[in-house]
């Protein structure tokens, strides 16, 4: 039987409350630890976040897959006054949900709390009434489900996370951890949250919009024979040039339509799209060094316009440049 526990508290810190439960797969809870529980002295003196594992009669044995148990140390109480809560599962999404973990979401989001779901955990936050009217996702594979249950909610199966600003959900799994670095990234700027991805060997970035399901060869295959691979390392490279599919198609040597289905099956999303994200965060470490204008900013990484830079950043990062800037700079 394991038993998490809390780090001493701190006045400064911004306090993160996961659900434990009975019956969990420990690993969507496991990403929430290790992403705002660990201590992390490569960052200084930034303060880190309060980690606080929260289940509904806290002390006692909660089993988890696998063959093993946890306890956590605080009840719902704790839970509903955090800053930021995290539900990172149901015990059964086809079932009710308890009253009890209800009451507590409903507070914590009445007193300005971020809201986040992982997995099943968004009829958590569906049964809470909080996704009513809003854009959601959850596991594909609960997706036609969630709808069903929760009419009001407009499910999108297709993406890995979606940010409402104050209530965001995730996909199941591995994009729990793409959302997890989404809101360190959110909070303390590009260079911490790659800090945080490096440390946890993953990429530092994945667009919220990009599929859950990606169709992906059986087959490895050497990265000098892989085309779409050396495409994008050819793209990575060259950045601030112009880049058009027809270019990436030849240096993948392929046929145009050949390149876009199989870049397509192999990320999840377009190559001018993925090209787009790629600028997007590449022009962050810029706006927070403060080095040159917006203008400057966007001609370094290949966009042709500032406004053309100005809709993908705000569409990416739902801030503008400068607010990014604002929030983000070396002098802030």
């Amino acid at each position: 039987m394991l038993t998490i526990a809390s780090r001493p508290p701190s006045e400064s810190a911004h306090t993160v409350a996961v659900l434990a439960f009975d019956g969990m797969a420990p690993f969507e809870l496991g990403v929430v630890v290790e992403v705002f529980g660990l201590h992390r002295p490569e960052l200084g003196e930034l303060p880190w976040y309060e980690l606080k594992v929260c289940a509904e009669q806290p002390g006692r044995d909660l089993r988890a897959v696998g063959g093993f148990s946890l306890k956590a140390e605080h009840g719902l109480d704790v839970l509903a006054a955090a800053d930021t809560v995290i539900v990172p599962g149901v015990p059964d999404a086809g079932g009710a949900v308890s009253p009890a973990l209800v009451a507590a979401v409903r507070a914590a989001h009445a007193r300005g709390a971020r809201l986040v779901s992982i997995c099943s955990g968004a009829f958590a936050l569906a049964a809470a009434g909080l996704l009513d009217g809003r854009r959601a996702t959850t596991h594909w594979r609960y997706a036609a489900l969630l709808a069903e249950r929760y009419p009001g909610v407009e499910v999108d199966p297709d993406v890995l996370y979606v940010d409402n600003g104050s209530v965001l959900t995730s996909a199941g799994s591995a994009a729990g951890i793409d959302l997890c670095l989404y809101l360190v990234r959110s909070d303390h700027g590009a260079r911490v949250a790659n800090a945080v991805a490096r440390r946890f060997v993953v990429p530092p970035h994945r667009e919220g919009g990009q599929a859950q399901f990606i169709e992906a060869a059986v087959r490895p295959v050497a990265e000098e024979d892989d085309g779409v691979a050396r495409s994008m390392a050819w793209a990575l490279g060259r950045l601030a040039q112009p880049l058009t599919v027809p270019a990436l198609a030849r240096v993948a040597r392929m046929s145009e339509r050949s390149y876009l289905r199989h870049f397509t099956r192999r990320n999840g999303t377009s190559p001018i799209r993925w090209v787009v994200a790629q600028r997007v965060a590449a022009s962050l470490p810029l706006l927070e060094a403060g080095d040159g204008t917006v203008e400057e900013v966007a001609a370094a990484v290949g966009f042709d316009s500032p406004a053309t830079y100005r809709h993908h950043f705000t569409r990416a990062m739902r801030t503008t440049p400068t607010g990014y800037r604002r929030s983000f700079g070396t002098a802030a």
